[in-house]
């Protein structure tokens, strides 16, 4: 899903848009490209104030095209909806469009991106950011994090302040929806939950402000 309705821009956006998702189907920037199933390009709504950046697809995204629509899309998704936030008026990528792994079995198990393929998807997640121009760019979690402001950064010392990125824009820095499956307690699993989401209403207060 995508759209533009910028008057004067749209048409032209939405075509840059397909053509740059085109092209990265057949990405060979890095290696990771071997062993995954497709890229899993950004989605969403390219007239838009806020855009969110996560780590890299897991594996039902890299079988199924799409971002955050695994577990981890399932809290974000539920996140969203308590924060007001309606995932279809956001813009959605990762900081690499290919799924890392390491192969157990029959099973895939997600493997971190390294800095050379951080760097290797930079190019994409600038061409996403170069169309959208989102006053608000959100980094779930420390990969995202390093690729929006370009160096490497620890959650609680970068989140809840606003970044100034090189384009003037803002860009924030909060939890990977992943992050909140790994949790055993329960009650510890709420209370971080509940955080993310007032993470989640403080940007849109800050993208709705800078409209």
């Amino acid at each position: 899903m995508v759209a533009a309705s910028r008057e004067g821009r749209g048409t032209n956006v939405v075509g840059s848009w397909e053509i740059l998702r085109e092209e990265a189907t057949v990405c060979t920037r890095c290696p990771l490209f071997k062993d995954a199933t497709q890229t899993v390009f950004g989605e969403g709504l390219l007239d838009t104030q806020l855009m969110f950046v996560g780590e890299q697809p897991g594996d039902q995204e890299d079988l199924a095209g799409k971002p955050f629509v695994g577990p981890a899309g399932r809290i974000f998704d539920e996140a969203l909806e308590k924060a007001g936030v309606d995932r279809a008026r956001v813009y959605v990528t990762n900081a690499v469009k290919h799924f890392k792994y390491e192969q157990r079995g029959k099973r895939r198990i997600h493997s971190k991106p390294n800095a050379g393929e951080i760097k290797a998807c930079r190019w994409w997640y600038e061409q996403e950011r170069e169309l959208i121009r989102p006053a608000v760019t959100v980094a779930l979690g420390a990969t995202a994090a390093r690729q929006v402001l370009g160096k490497v950064v620890t959650i609680g010392g970068a989140r809840g302040e606003a970044h100034r990125l090189a384009d003037g824009s803002e860009g924030w820095v909060t939890i990977h929806p992943s992050f909140l499956l790994r949790i055993q307690d329960k009650a510890d699993a709420e209370a971080e939950f509940k955080r993310f989401v007032e993470d989640l209403k403080r940007v849109k207060k800050r993208a709705e402000a800078l409209a």
